[in-house]
């Protein structure tokens, strides 16, 4: 029976795994490095509740990717046996919204009362001044993150809503990362479009089919009874019953390259050494940096240059478990926001999470709030290397600044690090083409996920890079710009 390495127990590596034993005669072993399936996508169950790490809602305008999601876990119905009740799909309300100036606005935008309060006749002049400018002089061409961001929503939006909040993510000024960022991240949004969508008559979604909207504008969206992690758990289980292997705690650290295909991997597992041979392929979800690094053979050493300079933007997660929460909605109900993004300048938090508007079923106490403060650093620098309690004491003395919480409200707290949560389009990321061009032709080598293909990519776009790769290898297909152009086609769902 043919094999296929699969590194990494994320979503890419575990649909590559899936679709394998699904079409075709293949046996699958995957290798993880860490103790955890799920890659970025997981679910950090501390203590009964649960961590969502980065928020992650289940929609795709891909109705394959729909699908293959339902079949793993099948949507809340009172049709649902008893002991199916707790592996399913909920169905979830997205709120999500900007704290700047110490006020609540929409996200996205919308040009409501609420907002023109907010920002004041002023500051709201200004944008549209500045906004219909760039509509009749935009800049040209497009060289870095920022002229694509003035470009969309006029230089006085940007400066008030993206500039400082995007330096916080990834550490550098928009003007220093190149354009594609957006064009991988924000695609087709644009103030046309969302004044569009503020003035439709309001109705209340009682559909997934919003096909229609830009995926930023997005109202509702399936989520995991028990988190984000609890589909990938699932699906690593199905993987065995059919036969497949997951292995845990399995670094490769070495791979040789020879006449063009991958012939050997050398893994580590708890200190001990394992030389892999006789594979037939390779699916590849483990840092680009990493995997070019691990390479022995020939290997172009302008392509080595290129992975070494690859950047990672990493990723910690401060949860704080509440008695209550002292900023409310107005009728003195606890926020009802998925996600909040922290613009003020005086944090360093990016981002709050509201464990339970995800699902009530993350928290073991209803009574109580599950929130997660997210922090965008540099694995080595000052924040990661910080020990746990003076962290938690940090961030916890945001919350105070920010008028979130009381001290004495925080019942208990925890830290999670993910390393290489972001890859980054900085350092030699310009050049990158130079290692798809030398992996491309690597016959039995197929990169796929978030790191494996240094794409910014959702999970969504991870599970279909790998779904397109399996179709290769069953219709006999070389060519791998299909696997490449998923979240970079104008319709990337054109699978349906």
């Amino acid at each position: 029976m043919k094999q296929a390495i699969i590194i990494g127990a994320g979503p890419a590596g575990l649909t590559a795994a899936y679709e394998l034993l699904k079409k075709t005669n293949i046996k699958p072993i995957v290798y993880e490095a860490t103790d955890k399936i799920g890659g970025i996508s997981q679910t950090v169950n501390y203590k009964g509740n649960r961590m969502d790490i980065g928020g992650h809602r289940f929609f795709s305008k891909s109705d394959k990717i729909m699908d293959f999601w339902k079949e793993i876990l099948p949507l809340e119905d009172e049709k649902n046996s008893p002991e199916k009740k707790d592996k399913i799909f909920l169905i979830r309300n997205r709120i999500s919204r900007i704290l700047f100036l110490k006020s609540f606005f929409d996200y996205p935008i919308t040009l409501s009362k609420k907002t023109i309060c907010n920002l004041g006749i002023v500051r709201l002049f200004k944008i549209g001044i500045s906004y219909l400018k760039v509509r009749v002089f935009p800049v040209k061409p497009e060289k870095s993150l920022e002229d694509f961001y003035i470009n969309r929503f006029g230089k006085e939006l940007y400066e008030t809503f993206f500039k400082d909040y995007t330096h916080k993510v990834w550490g550098v000024p928009c003007s220093e990362l190149p354009s594609d960022w957006g064009a991988q991240r924000v695609k087709g949004l644009s103030v046309t479009k969302a004044l569009l969508q503020a003035i439709k008559p309001k109705k209340k979604e009682t559909s997934l089919d919003q096909k229609d909207l830009e995926t930023s504008l997005i109202s509702m969206f399936m989520y995991p009874k028990f988190g984000p992690g609890q589909l990938w758990e699932e699906l690593a289980t199905l993987i065995e019953k059919k036969g497949g292997e997951i292995h845990l705690n399995s670094k490769v650290i070495a791979s040789k390259v020879e006449d063009e295909k991958i012939v050997e991997l050398k893994i580590e597992n708890n200190g001990k050494e394992e030389e892999i041979i006789g594979f037939d392929y390779v699916f590849s979800t483990m840092p680009v940096r990493d995997l070019i690094g691990s390479m022995e053979g020939k290997v172009p050493e302008n392509t080595r240059d290129v992975a070494k300079g690859l950047v990672y933007r990493d990723f910690m997660t401060v949860g704080l478990l509440l008695k209550d929460v002292l900023i409310k909605e107005k009728d003195g109900q606890p926020l009802k926001d998925n996600w909040i993004y922290i613009q003020e300048k005086d944090v360093m938090v990016g981002r709050l999470q509201m464990f339970n508007n995800w699902s009530p079923y993350m928290v073991k106490d209803k009574k109580n709030i599950f929130i997660g403060m997210e922090y965008f650093v540099d694995e080595g620098d000052s924040f990661w290397n910080m020990e746990d309690e003076s962290f938690i004491e940090f961030a916890t003395k945001e919350m105070i600044h920010m008028g979130f919480i009381n001290k004495e409200d925080v019942i208990d707290s925890v830290v999670v690090r993910i390393p290489k949560a972001y890859p980054a389009y900085l350092g030699t990321y310009k050049d990158f083409d130079q290692i798809s061009d030398f992996t491309n032709k690597i016959d039995n080598l197929f990169l796929v996920g978030r790191n494996g293909m240094h794409r910014y990519n959702n999970s969504d776009h991870s599970s279909l890079a790998s779904m397109r790769a399996v179709d290769n290898i069953v219709n006999g297909i070389k060519d791998k710009s299909n696997i490449w152009n998923v979240n970079v086609e104008k319709e990337y769902h054109e699978d349906k």
